[in-house]
């Protein structure tokens, strides 16, 4: 293990059959990769169609209309063989927003059913999801992702192993409450890192990096990493390494289009690759195929391009 010799990210398709957008639920089943829901503007309803690709240049339409509404911001994870959506958070600005602690799953992407129409943590968006330990685990998020006070904003820790009964592992994990952040599982540990938080001035984002066996007990492994603070990023854990992705800065404000990896948490390297993707947020990440991919985000405008990354070792 070391340094990456070579890397080149190939455009596998400029336009997907899918309507640009971001903030999509994302995941790897059945062979597939799988795309849902997501966002189109502020003042509107999401969308809650639910796509799969076996190759990211063709994308097949499962359904147009899941039974789910809060697709924006959701957490996905696959877990007992079945894909799963929860939290979220549905209509923007509109009057009839909301935000969600439903939980749904589904085996097939066309049928889903609801495990529970209020879990054990508050509704919230842009949470921290993984799987660990047999278990789902929900880190952090907001209540209210248009609110900015202090009791929306959470760093609290829970699981299940079956999707409708939820245990609190801690109700405050020593990392900063956050929201649009990323949660990963690597070496046997659950990782939370970036992310922002309204709770100072400037609406602060972070680049720290904490990991932990259980979920209660967690150790910083890097009080700022080299790489910006950001949110609205993707992060991935692909060839023995942690990824990030992308994402968005408030200071300075801007779309990321870098790429950084890491083998202990502490130290990062910047990816230096052929053929970059525009700089964009809350686009989706694959690891496929023994690939890494992106695909749509904001970019400035809204983007359904599908990229893969190819490297040498």
């Amino acid at each position: 293990m070391g340094r990456i010799k070579a890397a080149t990210w190939v455009r596998v398709t400029e336009h997907a059959e899918w309507q640009p957008r971001d903030s999509c639920g994302e995941v790897v089943f059945d062979g597939r990769m799988w795309l849902m829901g997501g966002w189109f503007t502020s003042f509107g309803l999401g969308p809650r169609d639910v796509w799969c690709s076996e190759d990211g240049a063709k994308w097949t339409l499962v359904t147009p209309e899941a039974e789910w509404r809060h697709g924006d911001l959701p957490t996905s994870l696959v877990h007992g063989g079945r894909m799963w959506m929860m939290g979220g958070w549905y209509g923007g600005r509109l009057p009839s927003s909301s935000g969600s602690n439903q939980v749904w799953y589904s085996q097939d992407g066309a049928h889903w059913q609801c495990a529970t129409a209020c879990a054990g943590w508050s509704p919230r968006t842009g949470a921290g999801g993984v799987v660990h330990d047999g278990r789902m685990w929900i880190l952090g998020g907001v209540e209210s992702f248009f609110a900015e006070e202090a009791s929306h904003l959470r760093n609290d820790v829970w699981y299940s192993a079956d999707g409708a009964h939820w245990t609190l592992a801690t109700a405050n994990a020593p990392w900063p409450p956050r929201a649009c952040h990323a949660a990963v599982v690597f070496n046997g540990r659950i990782w939370v890192f970036g992310g922002w938080s309204y709770l100072s001035p400037d609406h602060s984002c972070y680049n720290d990096v904490w990991s932990s066996a259980d979920g209660v007990h967690w150790d910083r492994m890097s009080e700022h990493a080299p790489w910006p603070p950001r949110f609205w990023f993707s992060a991935a854990t692909y060839r023995n390494r942690i990824w990030v992705l992308g994402g968005f800065s408030k200071d300075p404000h801007r779309n990321w289009g870098d790429v950084w990896y890491t083998e202990d948490g502490a130290h990062w390297t910047e990816l230096k690759a052929d053929a970059v993707w525009k700089p964009r947020h809350e686009h989706s990440a694959f690891v496929f195929q023994d690939k890494l991919w992106v695909a749509g985000g904001h970019a400035q405008p809204l983007a359904n391009d599908v990229w893969r990354l190819d490297i040498e070792e």
